[in-house]
């Protein structure tokens, strides 16, 4: 009966999210851009067409490391907070209805909704690469696509949770919207800066190089580079990254592992906030 609840309100956010028409334009966006990459990324050499099939997965997850926290953020931030602006949270609440089977169906609706876009946005652009690039038709590139899209879909979920967190926490949907704002501009930018400014201050000394390879696990985005760049290995137009990554082996479960934990640990948070604050 609780599951049954939970889903009955997973399933209402998902229609939601499609009748806003958010998730439809993400979609074709996300498709859009992958399509412009795989066929535009050997302009710069003088090249165009679907070229290499490694390039187009390391362009990509470039590009997804920008746009898939935002969407997450964006479509969730109103989560908690939207119910309490409209004045329904006390209504919802006073149906047969937890908090937890609430907040839970929320995330879930909004994860699965973000999941579809992903999956709708990079599969129409992957059936079309590999239409036009024969070559891509092997067993490893499709476990390279589908390992692309698991984790995009792991992180998406990450920031659907942190998002959760942020509206569980606030009080109007103004500062909720601002505040996921900041933690999109802090995950995509100024964390990875940070980190290359204690390098080059540092000097770059045996200590650094030691601790910079676990300090990429305290973002999921770094993580979600980290799973989808050492799978292409070098010669991607990774090799940057992976230069300052190559005194550590990461292993892929792990990995996975670490990025599943940022799904799990805001939505904890999220949970525990929510049922310790006032309506």
């Amino acid at each position: 009966m609780m599951m049954h609840t939970t889903l009955t309100v997973a399933r209402k956010e998902f229609r939601d999210d499609f009748r806003n028409r958010w998730i439809i334009a993400i979609a074709i966006l996300f498709a859009l851009l992958s399509l412009s990459i795989a066929y535009f990324g050997g302009a710069g050499a003088g090249q165009l067409g679907f070229v290499s099939f490694t390039s187009t997965i390391a362009s990509l997850t470039t590009l997804a490391a920008f746009i898939i926290p935002l969407i997450g953020l964006l479509i969730a931030y109103h989560t908690i907070v939207g119910e309490r602006d409209g004045n329904t949270l006390l209504l919802i609440l006073s149906l047969p209805l937890s908090r937890g089977q609430l907040l839970t169906g929320k995330f879930l609706g909004h994860c699965a909704a973000l999941i579809v876009a992903i999956l709708c946005g990079f599969g129409l652009a992957a059936l079309i690469i590999q239409i036009m690039q024969p070559q891509t038709r092997t067993p490893q590139a499709w476990l390279q696509m589908l390992n692309f899209a698991l984790s995009a879909a792991l992180l998406g979920a990450s920031f659907v949770a942190l998002a959760c967190t942020i509206s569980a926490a606030t009080e109007d949907k103004s500062r909720a919207a601002g505040l996921s704002l900041i933690a999109w501009f802090v995950s995509v930018v100024l964390f990875d800066l940070l980190l290359l400014a204690i390098l080059v201050f540092s000097g770059g000394n045996d200590v650094e190089q030691a601790i910079y390879p676990y300090l990429l696990l305290f973002n999921p985005i770094d993580v979600f580079r980290l799973i989808n760049l050492t799978a292409l290995g070098q010669g991607a137009g990774n090799d940057l990254f992976l230069g300052m990554t190559d005194a550590h082996a990461y292993g892929h479960i792990q990995l996975y592992m670490i990025m599943l934990i940022w799904v799990l640990v805001p939505f904890y948070l999220s949970l525990h906030i929510f049922h310790r604050k006032e309506v």
